[in-house]
């Protein structure tokens, strides 16, 4: 008996299975998935959705460019995840992220969710760059698989330390962090710039936590002191709230802090309480010269495209995307692998300057930027290196 139909359809079926064989590989291939991973939710989701937004922004010029990887095109992904700027869901996104296939991750921007995130990237291969992240435990814990794109917590101590003593001239300091790795870790080193310095005395150590909104009792404590100037390791949605609070019980001082307060959102959480050269802030990066036409040409496509202005790590972010493509390029290829030796050895030039990493992953030669809030507009000081 002859039975061609079955054959027939047998072997229809097979070519398709064949064909989706084929292809599967060459799909895979062709994408390159980049994590992004940051707080898009809680008091600093506006900090965490700039910083995803500034990967997005990347991940988007990356594919209008046609940027090839050995001779190749790709199609750049970005896997966005929300960490909520806690530890444990730090973890667990960095996890899912690795599970979906994230060759690369841009994240996170808490001290906190870095940290223990950095052990599971880590472990996986993969590469991270934090746009963010300052405190020095991130980049010292012997990950080849570690990077950040700003300056870490010891250079940004000592610089407010020494803007606190020699150009405020302060005496005496009252420090307030709000527990965080982050808060912590700044003040703590502010506090080390401080004692170095030998001429200022912190007067009051005192703590709050980044969720908290009443600071009555530690700044009535404060204020007993008479202190020149406060300085706070936080973050915004904290310093603001503390602003008015400051204001409201008379507290005659210069308020210092770190990357986290130098946003554009501060007007807003502050009010009327932040008075024209009251603030000053650095943000732990910074340009300069001829590089500041490319960062205002970055701010304004970014105010275009998202409608919003940059509070404060979109460019970094930005950045971090972009230097990972530069060590693909390089290597010819997107396996972790092959791209870390590539990524290590990286002079890039983006529009936060130029990226170049230490054999710890710290950025080379970073810089800082100093800010205060005029008319209720974030100002810019100097940049330091």
């Amino acid at each position: 008996m002859i039975k061609h139909p079955v054959p027939a359809q047998v072997s229809a079926f097979s070519l398709m299975a064949a064909l989706a064989l084929a292809a599967a590989p060459a799909s895979a291939q062709s994408e390159i998935k980049i994590g992004s991973a940051a707080p898009v939710s809680g008091p600093g989701a506006h900090q965490g959705k700039d910083t995803e937004n500034g990967a997005r922004m990347a991940i988007e010029d990356l594919n209008a460019k046609g940027v090839l990887i050995d001779g190749k095109k790709v199609k750049w992904v970005l896997l966005a995840e929300d960490d909520a700027s806690d530890p444990k869901q730090g973890t667990a996104v960095a996890q899912k992220l690795v599970d979906a296939g994230a060759v690369a991750v841009v994240g996170h921007l808490n001290s906190g969710t870095t940290v223990p995130a950095s052990k599971i990237y880590h472990s996986a291969g993969i590469g991270q760059i934090s746009p963010a992240a300052t405190t020095p435990l991130y980049t010292h814990q012997g990950f080849k698989s570690a990077f950040r794109v700003v300056a870490n917590d010891d250079l940004v101590g000592r610089t407010m330390a020494s803007y606190a003593v020699d150009t405020l001239h302060a005496k005496k300091i009252a420090v307030i962090d709000d527990r965080t790795a982050f808060g912590q870790g700044l003040a703590d080193q502010f506090i080390k710039g401080v004692k170095a310095k030998g001429t200022a005395q912190v007067i009051s150590r005192q703590f709050t936590t980044d969720k908290s909104t009443d600071f009555n009792a530690i700044l009535t404590q404060i204020r007993a002191g008479k202190p020149d100037v406060i300085f706070y390791g936080g973050m915004d949605a904290v310093a603001g709230p503390m602003l008015k609070q400051i204001k409201a019980l008379g507290i005659a001082a210069r308020f210092v802090s770190g990357d986290g307060v130098c946003s554009n959102k501060l007007p807003e959480l502050a009010g009327d309480a932040l008075a024209d050269d009251l603030v000053t802030c650095a943000v732990a990066g910074g340009v300069s010269d001829a590089q500041e036409a490319a960062y205002t040409a970055f701010t304004e496509r970014y105010r275009q495209r998202f409608k919003l202005p940059v509070q404060t790590y979109a460019p970094y972010a930005y950045d971090a995307v972009m230097t990972f493509a530069a060590a693909m390029q390089a290597a010819k290829s997107s396996d972790p692998a092959k791209y870390l030796p590539a990524l290590r050895a990286i002079r890039h030039q983006g529009v936060t300057g130029t990226i170049a990493f230490d054999g710890n992953g710290d950025l080379k030669d970073a810089a800082l930027t100093l800010y205060t809030y005029r008319g209720g507009k974030l100002t810019k000081l100097q940049v330091i290196r």
